[in-house]
């Protein structure tokens, strides 16, 4: 196969960066960054400074509106003075304060007080917990404004936080504390219907054991509202995008389970939102490949909470790893705007006989069976469509937009795409996924219906990935109704007939050009 050329079709992508940063001061222009060693060469990671202070810790019971109290721990400096603040975690995972605390001292001893927080209803502070809900979002506001309030604060405060308490983190921007000043969510998201809990309408029973463990009443809570409203919309930070304007680092893994929700948050908020994506997984960069120091997350908040000349932003408002990295990868590289500047959408045509080509072709048809007593996709279950051997490497940076023309046996049905990169020896590795229940089509606030026999054409947002497909390998994609975990298996059994050839099923992908 030739090297996959320009776009044949329109990618809906968003693009675009403000002409000035949040808070104010005047971006650094660059030019589109690509390091030859990979290597992560930008002062903002190599930022640190020595420690002043040791570090004073005690219990506190911070007073919310309605008269509870959040059971938190306080560690500041040891000395006289007014120092910024960080809400360093608001979590509901009291078992690990111990560990919070421990890392915290890092900045405490750099000159910051540091609060971890028990979210209502967990740990020691009573009541019940409603993960991200409004209660707890009025909880994490006062708790901002009561460490903004103490006689050793300045009064400027940022707040951080991994996974839950990165989500928190995000949710406390958009509802605008007066003294939040700046946040750092780690594998948080954009909203927690579509990132987590219903993926393309499906329930995804990736967090049910989380659920059954942290919060079990939400079992029930989530299974009462399978469509998207206000119970959603008030734990969404998409729904208040343009409340998010202080700035904000977030910390993305390109393996990570909510990317695309930390993805789309830049995209929406480009003036006020960076990015750093690196070839993680859930959890601290830190303990992971390809770390950076957290001199880095000292950096941000030397420069938005101490409002220190010395202290850098990133040289660039993007910074990815391209995967799979090593001595075949690009590694790191830096971006001004995401998806990046002169990215190719670039349309490929599934055919009927496993392809997936520039040329469309005839009109054709695959069909494959939907069997809900199964986890996983067997070869009935499921269509492939690959390309031939890559003459070029690819490189994939973005979201890829899967386009079916889709018709259904049953009443309804579920599509989940899977891209993979195919070696010379056959051996699949999966890159991205989407999913979509067909009766979401258009949206999931109401259900549209599916009329068995009728062909649909289903738009699935394929989740965003910055991957180099080398020379020599395929590009494959797995077209079923199941991906047990990622979506529970609850297709109606029938069968599913995928229209091929020139405008029926295409795949658009965001090429980045070498």
């Amino acid at each position: 196969m030739k090297r996959i050329a320009a776009a044949v079709a329109p990618l809906l992508l968003l693009t675009g960066c403000g002409a000035a940063e949040a808070g104010g001061s005047e971006p650094v222009p660059t030019e589109t960054q690509s390091p030859q060693s990979g290597e992560l060469d930008d002062p903002f990671f190599a930022y640190d400074r020595p420690e002043d202070f040791e570090v004073v810790e005690e219990r506190v019971a911070v007073p919310v509106r309605d008269g509870a109290e959040i059971a938190c721990d306080l560690l500041r400096p040891d000395a006289e003075g007014e120092f910024p603040g960080i809400v360093y975690e608001y979590t509901a995972y009291a078992d690990s304060v111990g560990d919070f605390a421990e890392n915290a001292e890092y900045f405490v001893t750099r000159g910051y007080s540091a609060l971890i927080c028990q979210a209502r209803g967990s740990g020691d502070s009573p009541g019940e917990l409603d993960p991200f809900g409004p209660q707890e979002q009025e909880d994490n506001y006062d708790v901002i404004e009561w460490l903004a309030s103490q006689d050793h604060s300045t009064g400027r405060i940022g707040q951080m936080g991994l996974s839950y308490g990165g989500h928190t983190s995000l949710l406390a921007a958009v509802n605008k504390p007066p003294h939040l000043e700046a946040i750092i969510p780690i594998n948080g998201l954009s909203d927690w219907y579509e990132n987590t809990i219903y993926r393309g309408g499906i329930y995804s029973p990736r967090i049910r054991d989380w659920q059954e463990a942290v919060a079990p009443a939400t079992l029930d809570t989530y299974a009462d509202n399978p469509l998207y409203n206000e119970f959603w919309e008030d734990r969404s930070v998409a729904s208040r995008w343009d409340a998010l304007d202080v700035p904000v680092l977030e910390i993305n893994g390109w393996y990570d389970r909510y990317r695309d929700g930390m993805v789309k948050n830049h995209m929406a908020r480009p003036e006020s939102v960076w990015m750093v994506s690196g070839p993680w997984e859930h959890g601290y960069p830190q303990d992971q490949e390809e770390p950076f120091s957290v001199g880095a997350y000292l950096a941000w908040w030397d420069h938005w909470l101490q409002e220190s000349d010395d202290a850098p932003l990133p040289e660039t408002k993007i910074v990815s790893y391209e995967l799979p990295g090593g001595e075949d990868g690009a590694g790191w590289r830096q971006f001004d705007e995401w998806p990046a500047d002169g990215v190719e959408p670039t349309t490929l045509w599934f055919d009927d006989d496993s392809g997936l080509t520039e040329d469309p072709g005839t009109t054709g048809t695959r069909t494959f069976s939907v069997n809900t007593s199964e986890n996983s996709a067997s070869d009935d279950q499921q269509i492939l469509a690959e390309t031939s051997p890559l003459e070029d490497d690819l490189v994939i940076a973005g979201n890829i937009l899967a386009d079916l023309a889709v018709t259904f046996t049953a009443d309804d049905g579920a599509v989940a795409v899977v891209v993979e990169d195919v070696d010379a020896d056959g051996d699949a590795t999966r890159v991205t996924e989407g999913w979509l229940r067909a009766s979401h089509r258009d949206g999931h606030e109401e259900l549209v219906p599916v009329e068995p026999g009728t062909e649909y054409d289903l738009s699935v947002d394929v989740w965003p990935t910055h991957y180099r497909f080398l020379e020599g390998h395929q590009l494959r994609v797995r077209v079923s109704s199941d991906d047990y975990p990622e979506i529970e298996s609850s297709a109606p059994a029938g069968e599913v007939t995928v229209r091929t050839g020139e405008g029926a099923s295409s795949l658009t992908l965001p090429v980045l050009p070498e």
